[in-house]
């Protein structure tokens, strides 16, 4: 692998575990999510970096994918349990690493098992391990607990301007036999619930898009939401709140997003809903997969 690709694959990976450190000191009782997401993206950008995904700031039994929208009121709460998911890009590099923040003082051994899950996947990831003995750790962790991992979300392979590559790494044993690569970068991140399901489902709130196709469009806000999108956010996730300034007013930046989704210009990453709704912990990180053991880049 590339020298500058690795140097550059650390340096990402340093600063997104930094933001969310600093993400995690901001989050009280009463703070609005909004204000969390705008000045730790903001942050990003003045260190001379991009983001490669909205700030997911997900509650409870959202598992990912909520990230504010424009003018959102929402604010934390004593009885939530926060995933802040993040990651950083330069020149195409990616970053991706989460945490749990408990605010309620009730999910506590949710979070710690999450971590637990994490360190036992670790522990056995190299060259030639199957990815089916990495969910096997991962669910076997927390199975002690008496925790369930969520089946339908896990780690993924990490590549230029591709956040979610080749590879899968699943919660559980799901029988797949492909194994790892030295110098492949990978993330790992379980989720773990004590819901009934252990599965995810889309739910209606919808704030992260991806540009797929160019298409023709009739409004004049899709043509200059569209344009702002080429410019500035032609590879990675980006927030419909990014887009604010294309437009006049939040009606013009929403029906010019939806019609631009409907004409099949846009991919849509909607909020992860655990089934039974059910306290959802994440942790993750990503690493660069060793000949007999592997590099943690978000430390």
């Amino acid at each position: 692998m590339d020298e500058n690709f690795i140097e550059t694959a650390r340096d990402v990976g340093k600063v997104s575990y930094s933001a969310l450190k600093d993400a995690q000191a901001m989050i009280k009782p009463g703070v609005k999510l909004i204000d969390v997401a705008e000045k730790i993206e903001k942050s990003i950008i003045e260190k001379g970096y991009r983001c490669a995904f909205p700030i997911n700031l997900s509650i409870n039994n959202e598992a990912a994918h909520y990230t504010p929208k424009l003018n959102d009121e929402r604010v934390f709460s004593e009885n939530d349990l926060i995933k802040i998911d993040f990651g950083v890009e330069k020149n195409g590099v990616l970053s991706d690493c989460a945490i749990s923040v408990d605010l309620s003082g009730r999910y506590q051994e949710l979070v710690e098992t999450s971590k637990e899950a994490l360190e036992a996947a670790l522990s056995i990831v190299k060259d030639g391990v199957e990815v089916r003995k990495i969910g096997k750790a991962i669910e076997d962790t927390i199975a002690k607990h008496g925790f369930i991992p969520i089946k339908n979300l896990g780690g993924h392979g990490v590549d230029i301007h591709n956040l979610h590559s080749d590879i899968f790494i699943p919660n559980f044993d799901n029988g797949d036999t492909t194994t790892l690569e030295e110098g492949k970068i990978i993330a790992i991140e379980p989720f773990v619930t004590n819901g009934k399901k252990g599965l995810v489902i889309e739910g209606d709130f919808c704030e992260i898009y991806q540009f797929e196709n160019e298409v023709s469009v009739r409004s004049p806000n899709a043509r200059k939401i569209l344009n702002e999108i080429k410019t500035n956010y032609n590879y990675e996730p980006f927030a419909a709140r990014w887009l604010s300034k294309a437009v006049d007013s939040s009606f013009g930046l929403y029906a010019g997003i939806n019609e631009l989704y409907r004409a099949g210009a846009l991919d849509a990453y909607p909020v992860l809903i655990e089934q039974s709704e059910g306290i959802v912990a994440q942790t993750e990180v990503d690493l660069i997969v060793g000949s007999d053991s592997c590099e943690v880049l978000t430390k």
